[in-house]
């Protein structure tokens, strides 16, 4: 990690919290925003969130799951995202969604009319936006959290129990 963390501070509170208030409470609330007010289904949402985990290398966000009202995706989730374009587990619009996900990161250029014609074939313009905004949330911030080595020294999900 690069950044100093006081003894006995959590390093998620202390960045995004205490370091920088103006920007990183801000930062936060809609890192927060995204989970909260979502209206994506569970299954989509987890494909593109696990595809930019990955693309990023956020072990917190390549760890985590999101829980809707006890609802999880399944242990073998992660596989199948990683494996999006053959997976036979993934439904049209969570294939969709870990392809715009990898696009969005890594080729947004070329994010093509074919490409938007499927998109709009399953997905409301309104689906789009909040899509793109989920994304665009986790790759930065995930980014960031990788960066700086904050995902290293958060407790992970998997490992709380464990404690």
């Amino acid at each position: 990690m690069i950044i100093d963390i006081p003894e006995g501070k959590d390093p998620i509170g202390y960045v995004w919290g205490e370091m920088v208030p103006g920007i990183g409470i801000a930062a936060s609330q809609f890192s927060l925003a995204v989970y909260e007010h979502t209206t994506l289904g569970l299954r989509e949402f987890e494909a593109a969130r696990l595809r930019i985990a990955a693309i990023n290398g956020c072990l917190f966000c390549l760890d985590w799951r999101t829980d809707r009202k006890g609802e999880k995706v399944e242990d073998t989730f992660l596989d199948e995202v990683e494996q999006w374009r053959t997976s036979d587990a993934l439904d049209t619009r969570a294939k969709l969604a870990a392809e715009y996900a990898e696009r969005y990161a890594q080729d947004h250029h070329n994010l093509d009319d074919e490409f938007w014609e499927r998109m709009k074939a399953h997905y409301s313009h309104a689906e789009i936006v909040e899509l793109s905004m989920c994304i665009g949330s986790w790759l930065a911030f995930g980014r960031l959290n990788h960066v700086l080595g904050l995902d290293a020294v958060c407790v992970l999900p998997s490992h709380a129990a464990q404690q």
